[in-house]
């Protein structure tokens, strides 16, 4: 078996620096989320809730120093609650009642972890974008550009994202609406209609899964070629429709994604409580957990990338990783859990499946349609100020800091 390697260097070809970025086809963005102290996110919900009661159970300095104070946030900060959050805003020095409920995020490429969705813990949590989750919202995640690093441009999820790439290059996160409910796509103004007129009927999703499907890294941003004919559109929405299926775990066809030919990653030989390496046999596509054994997995899973960071070594990495004793980043499970299985079976697949049709998005990749001349022709660029604002939707009073109301 062969553990950590180099991350090959893949040099795409250059994009047409005509083709327009996605900066001007979906331009409300939000940078990404600051946790600013790594006890607040876990993989399990047991592990916060664990982590939390040992806070408060706390007090003085001793609560302080578990707390891992910043310059933004510490145990007398008091701060509004975050949106669609029920979390106390007086200072967390006083802070006694039972842990709030953990929601669900993206904290890293595939990687879907737990989060304790306190205001007063996070360093900066951007609320405009907790007011915008949920129901049929999904989340564009832009990637950092490293030049010549294998992996997708644009990452895309239905969790709140933390937003922050494996290399550690600036992204942005996109929202696909703006207002909840799916209301207002966040998209240029007068670029649905230009793509109406050449592509035939576009739906905010369909508009995703061409993203999906044709972005290409650059150094001034994603960029996204538009095709020249709807036969090339179709192509490209059909093919971007599958691969978001798939990163979305079947939540567009209700269908959990599977491998062809009926193959599937089982576990071989158990894992061991606290495995402590990953490597892989290509030869008999194993992945080795500690002496854990799962198989059949396929070359395309384990060579994976983002951002020129392999997801699997980074995903087993962030649950196996010491913490300092006595912190609460030391509160964790006892032993490997059996759902850690059943998650690292689910991305295996994944990436099994984006990694073997990769190769696919080369035609739409090499746009050949309108560009960004086109688009200023028709008025839709450049972009007005106010697109790239987040809309007004305050549609109910939220609780300030000690209590008060805060206007929005």
């Amino acid at each position: 078996m062969r553990g950590v390697t180099e991350a090959p260097r893949r040099q795409a070809s250059p994009p047409d620096d005509d083709a327009p970025l996605l900066d001007e086809l979906m331009p409300w963005s939000v940078a990404p989320l600051r946790f600013g102290r790594a006890w607040v996110v876990a993989p399990d919900v047991r592990t916060l809730r664990g982590r939390w009661d040992r806070l408060v159970a706390a007090e003085g300095a001793e609560r302080e120093a578990l707390f891992r104070p910043s310059r933004a946030r510490t145990t007398g900060t008091a701060v509004a609650s975050l949106p669609g959050q029920r979390t106390g805003t007086g200072r967390f020095a006083r802070e006694s009642g039972p842990c709030p409920e953990p929601v669900r995020v993206l904290s890293g490429p595939f990687d879907e972890q737990w989060l304790l969705p306190d205001h007063r813990l996070l360093d900066t949590a951007r609320p405009e974008l907790w007011r915008v989750a949920g129901g049929p919202q999904l989340f564009a995640v832009e990637q950092g550009y490293v030049p010549g690093a294998a992996g997708p441009p644009l990452l895309v999820t239905g969790a709140l994202p933390e937003g922050r790439s494996p290399a550690g290059r600036p992204g942005r996160i996109r929202p696909l609406f703006r207002r909840p409910g799916g209301e207002e796509p966040n998209l240029a103004p007068g670029l649905p209609g230009f793509l109406r007129e050449r592509y035939g009927p576009v739906d905010p999703v369909g508009w995703l899964a061409w993203t999906v499907a044709a972005a290409v890294p650059s150094p001034a941003g994603c960029r996204v070629p538009l095709p020249a004919d709807r036969e090339a559109w179709a192509a490209g929405v059909a093919l971007g429709r599958e691969l978001l299926d798939v990163r979305l775990r079947g939540a567009l066809t209700g269908s959990r994604p599977r491998l062809p030919g009926g193959r599937r990653p089982y576990v071989r030989a158990a894992l061991p409580p606290r495995p402590e390496s990953l490597a892989y046999d290509s030869e008999g596509e194993v992945l080795g957990v500690g002496e854990g054994r799962i198989s059949p997995v396929p070359e395309a899973a384990w060579e994976y990338r983002v951002g020129g960071v392999r997801v699997l070594e980074q995903w087993f990495a962030r649950r196996t990783a010491p913490a300092e004793p006595g912190s609460l980043e030391a509160i964790g499970p006892s032993a490997w859990p059996q759902e850690w299985t059943s998650e690292l079976l689910d991305l295996i697949t994944s990436l099994a499946l984006l990694g073997a049709r990769e190769a696919e998005r080369a035609p739409f990749t090499a746009g050949g349609g309108p560009g960004r001349a086109a688009l200023r022709a028709a008025g839709v660029l450049p972009v007005p100020d106010r697109a790239r604002r987040p809309a007004s939707v305050l549609d109910h009073r939220e609780e300030g800091p000690g209590g008060q109301f805060t206007l929005v």
